[in-house]
């Protein structure tokens, strides 16, 4: 199991050696931050609220962000207490400070994709539900090129976001089947 962490770590040093730019950084940089305390995800979450056409998308992602900062934050990353990769990685440099000790999973991809797959699955435009996708990935990108999560952070991230996307749409569907009766 060592090896596996040690690539891991090593994927980031990759990033940080040979991907980091002066553009990419400052990119990065700033749009990691819109994710936080899923700030980005919830603003849009709540403008779709005032379209009919998009109003389901809101209410079902901001129930996703909800889910997915209930099992991530408030369980999972105090369930495994995985050290930030700065910290353990020899001569990773953060590009961005980042005051939650815990790393499992990356709660800045858990929101990205409990709102991006909602928004996929329920947004009326083709180019609306690919850019949700594509914004939910770059904000996993984004938090392996500032070096504030291991790969495997971000991978359980999105498989976390992806199930609390899943389960609002399964509540959504129940309640609308239930006041349909």
């Amino acid at each position: 199991m060592e090896w596996f962490f040690a690539l891991d770590g090593g994927a980031l040093l990759w990033l940080q050696e040979t991907v980091r730019t002066p553009l990419l950084t400052a990119l990065f940089q700033f749009y990691t931050q819109l994710g936080n305390a899923g700030m980005l995800w919830i603003a849009l979450s709540v403008l779709m609220l005032c379209h009919p056409k998009t109003r389901r998308a809101g209410v079902c992602a901001l129930l996703a962000l909800l889910l997915g900062l209930l099992c991530t934050n408030v369980v999972l990353k105090h369930l495994f207490q995985r050290t930030r990769p700065w910290l353990v990685v020899e001569g990773l440099i953060p590009l961005v400070a980042e005051h939650d000790p815990n790393s499992f999973p990356s709660g800045h991809t858990t929101a990205a994709f409990a709102a991006g797959v909602v928004w996929a699955r329920t947004l009326p435009w083709r180019w609306g539900r690919i850019g949700a996708v594509v914004l939910a990935v770059l904000m996993g990108l984004s938090r392996l090129y500032v070096g504030v999560h291991f790969p495997t952070d971000v991978l359980a991230g999105a498989v976390v976001g992806t199930l609390c996307a899943l389960c609002a749409l399964a509540i959504a569907r129940a309640i609308c089947s239930r006041r349909a009766h």
